[in-house]
């Protein structure tokens, strides 16, 4: 599982022949290790392994792209890339980046590397253990799951960029159904980290757990305008339509409401966004991005204030500034666009704990579950969207509450926020602490 510098080399070269001008070669290979367990029995075991590599070309703004798992399809991924870039418009800002230093970042654990399959299937069966011996009305798992990931990523092109890192992935996940009487409430639970002592599987079945076993008893409620507390995976959701409305090709093309408002106050001056790749072992953190531009520590909201944009290499050569390290794929049968690294909630000064956030609420809900966050307009901001969460009275929880909803202008919503907890935690290339946000209008 590496991945070919010779390789790509040559390809560089037969592509520049044709050319002339912008190649580059991006390569990916991976090695990935799961096990699903149910009834404390494996119910799946696989391994997969897997290499692919992508061309991209360059000649006077036309861009051509072919892409390839087979070494042996050389020649055929450079006729393909020549092939459509002839029927491409002409793009004047289209350009590879030139090389740059980026810092040394370890994002690569070898006990994840060299993880057993005995070892795997433990810590599946960890998950699954601690989320049905958490109570006596935890009856069942849909699937507990354990998954273990190493990879190779090189980028190279014609201007000079030759750079390539190893890293691993390591996550826990579960569905689980907590039961009284003739109801039934589920529960998830879900770490990644680059490292394997960053994911504790016991911990993953008990968050699953406490879940569903919170919400067992949940009513409805009347309509009513209140603060509510954002669970961070609630929170992180809400994060991730800022971040596609944060990316300058959105505002390039007009499909991002925060299009012009550099400068501007956007939101709470208790809150602040930041995309920042180079936090340890989180697993979106990496030295570069799939451009082979150095990735680097980012406000873009400070104080309520919005500072800038993500870029990759194109809309900063259109906007007339230097790339961010923001140029991420979906895999390498993609071009680069513009995406967050690792982006968060921040907010200035020492953060309360969630418990002190819980404890100060006078009346409001605390939600854990959205449902349809991704469904906002991040043209118009507005919202309304389904949550379930805790009944809070006076500092404690009364009661779950199921088939409510929140609904308001997602800036509106955000210029509310009152405080970040200190349980910052990732999801994936987004994470957030638990946010408090003033009175919302909850229905029913």
């Amino acid at each position: 599982m590496r991945t070919d510098e010779d390789f790509a080399r040559r390809l560089l070269a037969r592509a520049r022949e044709e050319t002339g001008g912008l190649a580059e070669v991006y390569q990916r290979a991976s090695r990935t290790l799961s096990v699903d367990v149910k009834g404390g029995e494996v119910e799946a075991l696989e391994t997969s392994v897997g290499f692919g590599y992508a061309l991209r070309v360059i000649r006077d703004g036309h861009v051509g792209f072919s892409y390839a798992t087979d070494k042996d399809a050389l020649e055929a991924v450079r006729a393909n890339a020549l092939e459509t870039m002839k029927g491409t418009e002409k793009d004047e800002f289209a350009g590879l980046p030139g090389p740059e230093a980026a810092r040394s970042l370890d994002v690569y654990d070898p006990a994840v590397a060299s993880i057993s399959e005995e070892e795997a299937i433990r810590g599946a069966l960890d998950v699954e253990r601690a989320a049905l011996g958490a109570d006596r009305r935890m009856k069942k798992v849909r699937r507990a799951q354990a998954s273990f990931g190493q990879s190779e990523t090189l980028v190279m092109n014609t201007r000079g960029v030759s750079v390539s890192y190893p890293s691993t992935l390591v996550g826990g996940s579960i569905m689980a159904v907590a039961e009284e009487g003739q109801e039934s409430q589920m529960g998830w639970g879900y770490q990644v980290n680059r490292f394997l002592r960053g994911v504790s599987f016991p911990g993953v079945g008990a968050e699953a757990a406490r879940r569903a076993l919170c919400m067992l008893g949940a009513r409805r409620i009347s309509p009513v305008k209140a603060p509510v507390l954002l669970d961070g995976q609630v929170a992180a959701e809400f994060l991730s339509v800022f971040a596609s409305m944060l990316s300058a090709d959105a505002v390039q093309k007009g499909k991002s409401l925060l299009a012009g408002k550099v400068g501007q106050r956007v939101m709470s001056e208790n809150v602040d966004i930041v995309d920042d790749g180079l936090r340890p072992r989180e697993p979106g953190s990496r030295p570069i991005d799939d451009e082979g531009v150095p990735v680097g520590r980012h406000e873009l909201v400070s104080r309520g204030v919005l500072r800038g944009y993500m870029h990759n290499t194109r809309t900063a050569a259109k906007d007339g500034v230097r790339s961010t390290g923001n140029g991420m794929r979906r895999g390498f049968q993609a071009l680069p666009t513009v995406g967050p690294v690792s982006m968060y909630l921040d907010a200035p000064g020492e953060k309360p704990t969630l418990e002190t956030l819980l404890g100060g609420m006078q009346r409001g809900l605390y939600i854990v579950e959205a449902m349809g966050v991704h469904t906002i307009n991040p043209i118009s901001g507005h919202f309304s969207i389904g949550v379930s969460g805790l009944w809070v009275e006076g500092g404690k929880v009364l009661y779950p509450v199921k088939e409510a909803a929140v609904s308001g202008n997602l800036l509106e919503f955000f210029g509310k926020a009152e405080a970040l907890a200190g349980d910052l935690r990732f999801y994936g290339s987004i994470g957030s602490p638990s946010l408090l946000v003033g009175p919302t209008d909850i229905s029913a």
